[in-house]
């Protein structure tokens, strides 16, 4: 069956003028999925649930309900979201063949929505990683160039979309993981406010920076799902009240010009892509020529960003990881042990991969008694201090530019020997988590290879609404 699908709105037109239903909607993107499985997008394809949650809604919509926001949205999950009775497993032997006990709140609100959860995508194990290459299930293959990586740790989410095998996907995003791989993939990645949309249900890699995030074709839907899943949660403490519009302004380019920030720095590493530079500073220059204003900003604190980032993240990660050790739950070494440090030495070296291990000895490490006030401690006052300077850029400014990647998506296998250059990839994106802003990466150019690659925006926490005009602003001037 041929289906397009061009956006919610004319989805949902489709469905009430019977032209297309939920069914053979799904039954679409299943075929999808099985032709290209080889991308490894999916680990777990919910097909039974899902076909039977499609009939259910076109039987619904035949009895006369009105149609939800999301109602009958095909939507694929990241493997660190939890949903009740189907698998979940991080990406990771250490949960393979574990089953969510229950569903979390995010998922929850797209079901209440009207949305069919189709499965859930590959990514980096535990979402730690850059390129989708640390995943217990092989790597995830970009669809624009399969010798080149998805972006990570939500590379399946971004594939998923990029390749039509779903209409929006779910990811998470501690340090980039949405908007990087949609970078890499030519997709929507948005990334909300921290506290935005609650983390009960979502496996936890760094509590204090995960963020569920959306990835889309169009930036209207990412907004829908975004308003969907937002709203405090009694089951999540850093969960908040901030009010979020319900609908996106149709025509941004009739709104007052806006004041663009960005620091000259970020566009002077030596590690920057020519054609990325390039790009960036072409379109800050329509931007001005459109009558924006578009201003350097002193920034000295860019080299501290990712060693400080890294510190409190894999900190955080080896305290939430401990809970992984064979016993309650996860992978657990057949035969004896001679103790039972021996016991869970043997569970966690077998049932975690290479990057998980690095992450949780390096987080150890900066926990330590003897280190803790030199690592911990220091990291935790530049986060202080770039909190306070973000604050002081957006007093004076609407929005703040910069790359998402310095590199457009690279060759599988590039960085697995140097994983310090993989770190420090992530220059751009870890700003966001550091700070709790929201961030958008928008598709707007080709690389020379054939390649997509975007620009980011960043708000004021809270100002996802303004974060999505200045999207579709830039994105008609490309």
């Amino acid at each position: 069956m041929a289906f397009s699908f061009t956006g919610i709105s004319d989805y949902h037109q489709q469905l009430q003028k019977k032209t297309i239903t939920c069914s053979k909607a799904l039954a679409f993107y299943l075929v999808q999925i099985k032709n290209k499985k080889h991308l490894n997008a999916f680990v777990s394809v919910f097909e039974e649930s899902a076909t039977q949650r499609a009939k259910d809604l076109d039987d619904a919509l035949e009895n006369g309900l009105p149609l939800l926001p999301l109602y009958g949205v095909i939507i694929a999950i990241k493997d660190v979201l939890c949903y009740k009775d189907h698998p979940i497993s991080a990406a990771s032997n250490m949960l393979r063949g574990f089953t969510a006990q229950y569903t979390a709140t995010a998922v929850q609100r797209l079901l209440d929505a009207g949305a069919i959860i189709i499965g859930s995508c590959n990514c980096d194990e535990f979402a730690m990683g850059s390129a989708n290459e640390h995943s217990a299930y092989g790597r995830v293959k970009n669809a624009a160039a399969e010798n080149r990586v998805s972006g990570g740790s939500s590379g399946g989410s971004a594939v998923a979309v990029q390749a039509g095998l779903c209409m929006v996907s779910l990811g998470s995003d501690t340090g980039g993981s949405v908007r990087q791989p949609a970078d890499f993939c030519g997709v929507w990645g948005l990334k909300p406010t921290y506290g935005r949309i609650s983390r009960y249900g979502l496996i936890a890699y760094a509590s204090s920076f995960d963020c569920i995030g959306v990835l889309a074709h169009y930036l209207p839907d990412a907004g829908k799902v975004l308003d969907v899943m937002a709203g405090y949660d009694p089951m999540d403490a850093t969960s908040h009240h901030l009010p979020i519009a319900a609908t996106l302004r149709a025509n941004p380019a009739a709104f007052k010009k806006y004041r663009f920030a960005y620091f000259e720095s970020t566009l002077t590493l030596p590690g920057l892509d020519p054609e990325i530079k390039a790009a960036n500073l072409q379109m800050m220059q329509t931007l001005r020529n459109e009558g924006h204003t578009v201003e350097a900003v002193a920034f000295d604190l860019l080299e501290y960003i990712v060693p400080s980032y890294y510190v409190l993240t894999t900190a955080e990660a080896s305290s939430n990881l401990s809970r992984y050790d064979g016993i309650r739950y996860g992978h657990q070494v057949q035969g004896n042990a001679d103790n039972l440090t021996a016991f869970y030495k043997a569970n966690r070296s077998s049932g975690f991969g290479s990057e998980v291990k690095r992450r949780i000895m390096l987080g150890s490490f900066v926990l330590s008694a003897g280190y803790f006030d030199a690592y911990f401690t220091k990291a935790q006052q530049v986060r202080r201090m770039l909190c306070n300077q973000i604050a002081l850029v957006f007093n004076d400014f609407d929005a703040l530019l910069m790359p998402v990647s310095p590199v457009p998506p690279f060759t599988a296998g590039d960085y697995q020997k140097d994983p310090v250059a993989a770190y420090l990839a992530d220059i751009y994106t870890v700003l966001a988590n550091l700070t709790g802003i929201p961030g958008l990466s928008i598709p707007l150019f080709q690389h020379s290879t054939g390649l997509p690659f975007g620009m980011q925006v960043m708000t004021q926490k809270g100002e996802e609404l303004l974060l999505q005009d200045i999207g579709l602003v830039l994105h008609q001037l490309k």
